[in-house]
């Protein structure tokens, strides 16, 4: 039984200078008619087309494309944590949110990078993706992976990062974390709050968990997260308040589970705090969750208080008093930047987005 040449073909992927040979074309021809269809009669193109799907090629190989002209078509974000936390957090999502409609606006994808393999960091994911530049989101002082964006000599933007890892060539976007968190502590202290507890997430890439010491926290590797310390440090100490006196909890994720369990241990230090300050929002309603369970009420046993006043927070139970930060004008600025780094123009000067207090119904004074 004869086999039909053209279906032999089809079980495999069809070549440009196949199409070309069975039209009676130049391989330039065929390539003008994916790339340059100006260039050809409408006539021409169509056969050129019907050809193409008769032996099943699906045009030019993207990949191969993109390394022809040197570019990716793609930005990709790099951050600190596991992929799958890219879809957890509600801050994060936001962020990616607005990175996202700054390379939908350039007809560019987007490709998520994370800085967690396994629970370990790994360059090689910076080495190998297949990106025009970066978006450096959340990454530790000294963390290997940002020198891999640094050795790709490709744009890059910082966001939240480090500031002895800023250069001429690259942009940064951070908020006013300090200003935040002092905003939030001194709320707690005008209330006339004295015992405070800090409820943290990872103080460094390698977390330890448990109750903070001066030691611990002078080892906090996330210049967002040693910036809030400072600012709540510095509402407390401005009232008086020893900060050796504020127990520190950290917490080795940032979830709702995890502030639980800081609030159950920071709750059970004779005299009981007050006040709890979240270094986030996700870690307070694990507290007003634990606290409820302990059965102290919000606020009336207990004033908490969170940072990132995602959509949830104006939603729980009871409203949560919190800072509010821009997250998707955040990365909808950081990745404008890398789109205009992508596009020739100088990087700009770092930018700095304003944080403010939004007071709900999860802080009043303290009963007595």
């Amino acid at each position: 039984m004869g086999v039909n040449p053209a279906e032999g073909v089809r079980r495999r992927r069809a070549t440009l200078k196949e199409v070309a040979a069975e039209v009676g074309v130049s391989p330039a021809t065929v390539s003008n008619a994916y790339n340059r269809p100006d260039q050809l009669s409408e006539e021409s193109r169509e056969k050129v087309m019907e050809a193409a799907r008769r032996l099943g090629y699906a045009g030019p190989d993207p990949t191969a494309r993109g390394l022809r002209r040197g570019r990716a078509g793609a930005i990709g974000v790099l951050y600190a944590d596991r992929l799958s936390y890219a879809f957890a957090d509600p801050a994060a999502v936001l962020f990616f949110e607005g990175v996202s409609r700054a390379a939908e606006e350039a007809g560019l994808g987007l490709l998520l990078v994370p800085g967690s393999i396994s629970g370990r960091h790994d360059p090689e994911a910076v080495r190998a993706a297949a990106v025009d530049g970066f978006v450096v989101y959340c990454m530790a002082e000294g963390d290997q992976m940002i020198g891999a964006v640094r050795d790709r000599r490709l744009p890059a933007v910082l966001v939240d990062d480090p500031p002895e890892v800023f250069a001429e060539d690259m942009s940064r976007v951070g908020v006013d974390d300090e200003g935040g968190a002092r905003a939030a502590a001194e709320h707690l202290v005008g209330l006339g709050h004295r015992r405070i507890g800090i409820v943290s997430y990872e103080l460094a890439p390698q977390p330890v968990g448990g109750l903070a010491g001066p030691d611990r926290q002078a080892e906090v590797a996330f210049r967002s997260t040693r910036l809030r310390l400072e600012g709540y440090r510095s509402a407390v100490e401005g009232m008086g308040v020893a900060w050796e006196s504020v127990p520190v909890y950290e917490c080795p994720e940032n979830d709702p589970e995890e502030g639980a369990n800081a609030a159950r241990v920071l709750l059970g230090i004779d005299p009981r705090p007050t006040a709890l300050v979240a270094i986030s929002d996700q870690l307070a309603f694990g507290a007003i969750e634990a606290a409820r369970e302990m059965g102290l009420s919000v606020p009336g046993d207990l004033s908490i208080v969170g940072f990132d006043d995602v959509p949830e927070a104006a939603r729980s139970n009871p409203p949560l008093t919190t800072v509010h930060q821009d997250h998707v004008e955040k990365g909808l600025l950081a990745g404008r930047l890398l789109v205009a780094r992508l596009g020739g123009e100088e990087p700009e000067t770092p930018k700095m987005l304003r944080t403010r207090l939004v007071v709900r119904d999860s802080t009043a004074a303290p009963r007595g």
